[in-house]
């Protein structure tokens, strides 16, 4: 089961598509969300989520604050689902008690990664990757370099990888952090510097 952890969507169960991802776990997402919260990196953030799966990372960063969010996602199983949980929280924003009644702005985009960077013209000030394991180190080349010209200035990017897949190669524009491991899971945090 997966279900957004805190913020107006607190406690909201989320769907999960019946094959081809692998949600992540509550102890890494809010492990991801504590780090970002103390970068006070999520409140009025536009956040792209690559390979979303079932968007849980990005639906979290709305329902704590975030301004926006597109998700991505080339699998049509996934992108129903998805819509499906988008469609959820912007139902809790309706009715949270923020008192502006806003809905945040919630896109889910049926595309490869690749393919969407390649066309994309927004900036994005926070960003969630979480490849299926088996995604290789050329495709992932390709989305970083990709990715260099949708970030924003201060943006934030969060990867995450099994902790057996060897490192990232970082393209001119990104540079590593610190790398924190949880068991199998290994998140990279990287920020964008001048090239």
């Amino acid at each position: 089961m997966t279900r957004i952890i805190a913020g107006f969507a607190g406690s909201l169960t989320l769907k999960v598509p019946s094959a081809g991802t692998r949600p992540t776990s509550d102890r890494v997402r809010e492990a991801i969300f504590s780090a970002l919260e103390a970068r006070d990196a999520i409140d009025g953030m536009r956040v792209l989520d690559l390979y979303a799966g079932s968007g849980a990372l990005a639906l979290e960063a709305i329902s704590r604050g975030a301004a926006s969010a597109v998700l991505v996602e080339k699998s049509y199983a996934a992108v129903q689902v998805c819509k499906a949980n988008a469609a959820l929280v912007q139902g809790r924003a309706g009715r949270s008690s923020t008192g502006t009644g806003a809905r945040p702005s919630i896109h889910v985009i049926g595309k490869p990664a690749t393919s969407y960077l390649s066309s994309a013209l927004d900036q994005f000030d926070l960003v969630f990757i979480d490849p299926p394991y088996e995604v290789g180190g050329l495709e992932l080349d390709h989305v970083l370099e990709g990715l260099v010209p949708r970030l924003a200035t201060d943006a934030v990017v969060a990867l995450e990888r099994s902790s057996r897949s060897p490192a990232p190669a970082w393209p001119a524009g990104l540079a590593l952090d610190k790398v924190s491991r949880y068991g199998e899971t290994a998140v990279y945090w990287v920020s964008r510097v001048d090239a």
